[in-house]
């Protein structure tokens, strides 16, 4: 399948769980199964399907027909070119397209002067006044093309102002803009777009992140260091005719090679194929050069040949533009779109399900938890009235005060519950103390002071070296926390269980090591900033700044999410607890109200046998209802299952 199919059908498939899921959530409800940790993972559940996005990002140096290529994979079906991509009209700032429905359909831009300013570009994303806003008409292809035209717009400035802003070097001449007669040079008129419309594959997901050339890159830190490193695929595309220039190795091996995707997520694309189709040339002689091309191209990259496409973009777009089947097999668009398909839908699906499939079978042993808990009472309470066949009165009423009893000593035994959860609260303050933004402020306030001074950073990557030391010593700390942690839950839960009969079972401890390799892909994508031919760059005193800032940016994302996790473990220990704590306190309520019935009645006994009898018997359904809702849950991750009565 095309890619544009791939993930049709992906977002169907998330379309279809959601709907099992709200299912699964109105029985839960309906059958009093919905307690406040049960209702946290049904959350969880529907936020990870709702909310996943697939990003591509597109990179290449300019005159690679980049833009085009965009226009031919994503918006043929307009009828026209969509994204700017005619001779001397190319985007100039990193543009991300996407679908918000809260969001009418628009072009955002932000202003290249932000970059005098020490907002980073995460927090500039959080100010939504500050970005010069265009309404788009999504059914009028004339108008969303002339609006997104603006992502093409540039400014006319000095030289000195260019400095400033990050694209003149003196250091770097051949680098530089050409200066008109006037003494000024060009320089891009905003420094990010967001464009937000409600196209079919953006609305089931799709994020397009378009970067500019090499330039553009390397004075924005955040792309590499944060935006780039959250596609899920890149596609870095090539002149077929040119194949790796130094610009493009430069690309490749400064801020694609240290990004540390999987090897199937990264395509190379030789371009513009068309250039080669010679009329002097047999077809045979053609394909063998273009064969040629891809062979030389990936050694040069250092990459399997399979990873390297040879496509047409042009021919592509005009081919589905109209409808030339024969050309659109010339062009090789579609192989290019099944690889990216099978390679980045399949890869991003197989990582969605399994943290769904984890998900369910966490939830349905929370709710089976909670349903074996209400059985064990049901059975006591059974047990119990059973033993007062034939009972007087008196035997009657002193059952009363024993449950009476029972109850007083249950509540009084609140202290030492109470002493459970302070140790534990104890322990996770420490572990959130390490965690934090503070903290983690402090332990790279050195690094940060050390990109930010001025002149040529004797030193910095020492710093460097340290401050990420540290960093990762914080990580593995943080790690024996959690592992001490789960200990003392484990052998707590293990006690309240003997003592009090419960069913506790401390949930999976979240595991960090993730997180320890995104701290180590952060830490070498900066690489290539420190290295002695960055120097010059780095020794400006706003590039210096920058670079600090997109760090700092991108470490807060991967802390905040640890953080996340560390949360939503202390929620499922928590609420497990009070669940069965509640569920205690009910039973000793129902075993009164059943004596004191009991008491005023003579077939008060039988009728509440009968009763409870009544409530194991319905518990069991409940509990065979439970597996075949979660059963199919579980097999909707073949994208097969039908939906499931709910009763």
């Amino acid at each position: 399948m095309t890619f544009n199919q791939e993930l049709d059908e992906h977002g169907a498939w998330r379309r279809q769980f959601a709907l099992r899921l709200k299912l699964l959530g109105e029985w839960l409800s309906d059958h009093d199964l919905m307690g406040p940790g049960i209702r946290e993972r049904l959350d969880q559940l529907h936020a990870q399907v709702k909310e996943d996005r697939i990003m591509v990002a597109f990179v290449a140096e300019f005159s690679r027909g980049k833009s085009e290529l965009i226009n031919a994979m994503f918006f043929a079906g307009y009828g026209r070119r969509i994204m700017p991509a005619s001779a001397g009209r190319t985007t100039m700032c990193p543009t991300e397209l996407g679908y918000d429905a809260e969001v009418p359909p628009c072009i955002r831009l932000l202003p290249i002067e932000t970059r005098l300013q020490p907002q980073s570009l995460l927090e500039w994303r959080n100010a939504p006044d500050k970005w010069e806003r265009v309404d788009l008409d999504v059914n009028d292809p004339r108008q969303l093309a002339r609006a997104i035209q603006k992502v093409s717009e540039v400014r006319r400035v000095s030289q000195d102002e260019a400095r400033a802003l990050g694209f003149w070097s003196d250091e770097l001449p051949d680098d530089n803009p050409i200066p008109g007669a006037d003494g000024l040079v060009e320089v891009p008129k905003w420094r990010h777009a967001l464009i937000n419309m409600a196209h079919p594959l953006l609305k089931q997901g799709l994020v397009i992140l378009d970067t500019p050339g090499l330039n553009a890159i390397g004075a924005e830190p955040e792309l590499t260091v944060s935006l780039l490193p959250q596609a899920h695929a890149v596609v870095f595309i090539l002149a077929a005719d040119t194949g790796v220039t130094k610009s493009d190795l430069t690309i490749w091996r400064q801020h694609l090679n240290a990004l540390g995707h999987a090897p199937e997520s990264r395509l190379v694309v030789l371009n513009k194929i068309d250039t080669m189709w010679d009329e002097l040339s047999s077809p045979e002689q053609v394909q063998l050069q273009i064969a040629a091309q891809r062979t030389d191209s990936a050694e040069v990259l250092g990459i399997p040949p399979s990873q390297v496409l040879a496509v047409s973009a042009q021919k592509g777009l005009l081919a589905k533009v109209n409808r030339d089947e024969a050309l659109l097999q010339a062009s090789r668009l579609p192989e290019l779109e099944a690889a990216l398909g099978a390679g980045l839908l399949g890869q991003r699906r197989s990582i969605l399900q399994a943290a769904v499939a984890n998900g369910i079978e966490a939830l349905r042993a929370d709710s089976r938890r909670l349903m074996h808990t209400r059985h064990r009472d049901i059975l006591e309470q059974i047990q119990e009235l059973e033993g007062l066949r034939g009972k007087n009165s008196s035997t009657i009423k002193q059952m009363r005060l024993r449950i009476e009893q029972e109850q007083a000593d249950f509540d009084a035994s609140g202290a030492r519950i109470q002493a459970v959860r302070s140790v534990h609260l104890r322990l996770l303050r420490e572990l959130f103390a390490l965690l934090s933004s503070s903290h983690l402020k402090k332990e790279a306030s050195a690094m940060a002071k050390a990109l930010r001074q001025p002149g040529i950073k004797l030193g910095v990557r020492r710093v460097y070296d340290d401050t990420f030391g540290r960093l990762r010593a914080d990580l593995d700390s943080a790690r024996q926390l959690i592992g001490e942690i789960q200990s003392m839950l484990e052998g707590s839960f293990r006690g309240l269980n003997a003592e009090y009969g419960f069913s506790l079972q401390a949930p999976a401890a979240p595991q960090l090591e993730r997180y320890m390799t995104d701290l180590q892909q952060v830490e070498k994508s900066h690489l290539q900033y420190l290295s002695l031919g960055n120097a010059l760059r780095l020794a400006q005193p706003e590039f210096g700044e920058r670079l600090s800032r997109a760090l700092m940016s991108r470490l807060r994302v991967i802390y905040d999410a640890a953080v996340n996790d560390v949360e939503l473990w202390n929620k499922a220990a928590a609420s497990q607890l009070d669940a069965q704590l509640r569920e205690r306190r009910r039973n000793f309520s129902r075993r009164i109200e059943a004596v004191s019935r009991i008491q005023q009645a003579a077939g008060g006994l039988d009728e509440r046998i009968r009763e409870l009898q009544a409530q194991q018997a319905q518990l069991q359904v409940l509990d065979s209802k439970l597996d075949e809702l979660t059963a199919v849950l579980m097999a909707a991750q073949d994208g097969a299952a039908p939906v499931a009565r709910v009763a």
